[in-house]
């Protein structure tokens, strides 16, 4: 069975081709890309087949759909295609940011669904909309071809009240459905199952904390194999710091900057999203350039990662005494899987755990990063959300 997976953006769409093997329930990724600058000047259409080097053509990609039939010619070229033809393909899975209250877990796509996206789109303005545009164009390309939603809320709907709920009145929750929603939950819960693999143990046997941590960052607390609460709250801006993004605040300051500065709420939207985080720090948004700053001594770089690290360690934190314990914490994605040095530092304030991180494990990048003896793991698993996404669209609909 051949899977196509999708990420649909505003103006970019990466794909990834998988052959999933009913004998051995295996999956090989046969090849994937990205088409860049979706109806802006300069579009290009980015192809590797297996482990070969990407190529990059440029091809006038006016919307969409011209991006996704680009998409689907190549993956049937004569010279560097994987199929024959479509017909090979058997399903195509995307991956949708916000399910609202709707689905708890991934769905075959139909009008009803499209509808719930649609009406969710209120709650992820940035990305619901551009992931509507892709299963839409594959819609009219293949109309016959069946699509799955992979929903990045979906893994934290088994949240309790308790951890959802925001102290204001119902009417904001009833009417409005303002709450706490979390994200990355696809990666959350492919690395949590991972780590219960590499602990020898069932994950409803285990208390986890998983940190999804890269340009954009979230933590997530697992117990009896379900989230049971995350950093990010009703928007991916909760939370820790990230890249460009401030995290959690006082709430009343973003009320306080457009009273005092006579700034709109949009102006202050792209202040909290796009201008806050470690650029706000530091100047510099990459936590790779951070690193290499502080270490030739900048002293605001420095900073950065100081702040960056407690607020991982506060979320870490809370997260243990909402578990009542912590069996294994768990680092992926750029971030949490590349640097060493940030996951030592991380964990430095968690001895008292009888955590005992092995400098030489972490530094090689092992998996799992604590000594035998350490009462409670650290691991690094590398997260693969297109591979959830394939997962899931193949036990749809096989």
């Amino acid at each position: 069975m051949k899977i196509l997976v999708i990420n649909s953006g505003s103006s970019s769409i990466k794909f990834k081709l998988y052959h999933a093997n009913d004998a051995d329930g295996q999956f090989n990724a046969l090849c994937e890309g990205q088409a860049d600058r979706i109806g802006i000047d300069g579009s290009t259409l980015s192809y590797a087949k297996g482990d070969e080097p990407k190529e990059k053509f440029f091809i006038d990609l006016g919307d969409h759909k011209v991006a996704i039939d680009e998409t689907l010619k190549k993956i049937t070229d004569a010279e560097c295609g994987v199929l024959s033809s479509l017909e090979e393909l058997s399903g195509v899975g995307h991956r949708v940011v916000h399910g609202g209250e709707d689905f708890t877990g991934s769905v075959v796509i139909d009008r009803d669904v499209i509808k719930a996206i649609e009406r969710n789109s209120m709650l992820a303005p940035l990305h619901n909309p551009p992931n509507l545009m892709g299963i839409k164009a594959m819609a009219s390309l293949l109309p016959e071809m069946p699509q799955v939603a992979v929903f990045d809320t979906a893994c934290h709907q088994s949240m309790p009240k308790k951890a959802y709920m925001y102290a204001l009145p119902r009417a904001q929750y009833k009417e409005y459905k303002i709450r706490k929603y979390g994200f990355h939950g696809t990666s959350h819960s492919y690395v949590a199952n991972k780590a219960a693999e590499q602990l020898g143990k069932p994950l409803e046997d285990l208390k986890l904390i998983t940190c999804h941590l890269g340009n954009g960052g979230s933590l997530a607390a697992f117990k009896e194999g379900k989230s049971v609460d995350t950093s990010m709250g009703f928007t991916p801006l909760d939370g820790i710091i990230m890249g460009t993004r401030s995290g959690t605040l006082d709430p009343y300051v973003p009320l306080h900057i457009m009273e005092s500065q006579e700034l709109k709420p949009a102006q202050v939207s792209t202040m909290m999203n796009k201008q806050g985080g470690l650029l706000a720090i530091s100047g510099k948004s990459d936590m790779r350039d951070n690193v290499e700053s502080a270490e030739a001594g900048d002293e605001d770089c420095k900073l950065a990662i100081e702040m960056f690290c407690y607020s991982i360690q506060k979320f870490i934190g809370s997260y243990i005494a909402a578990l009542n314990g912590v069996d294994g914490i768990i680092f992926t994605a750029g971030v949490g899987e590349n640097n060493a040095m940030l996951r030592e530092k991380i964990l430095e304030n968690f001895t008292f755990l009888g955590l005992e991180l092995d400098e030489a494990k972490n530094n090689a990048n092992e998996t799992i990063l604590t000594t035998a003896s350490s009462a409670v793991a650290a691991l690094k698993i590398h997260t693969n959300e297109e591979l959830v996404i394939a997962l899931d669209t193949f036990n749809l609909i096989k």
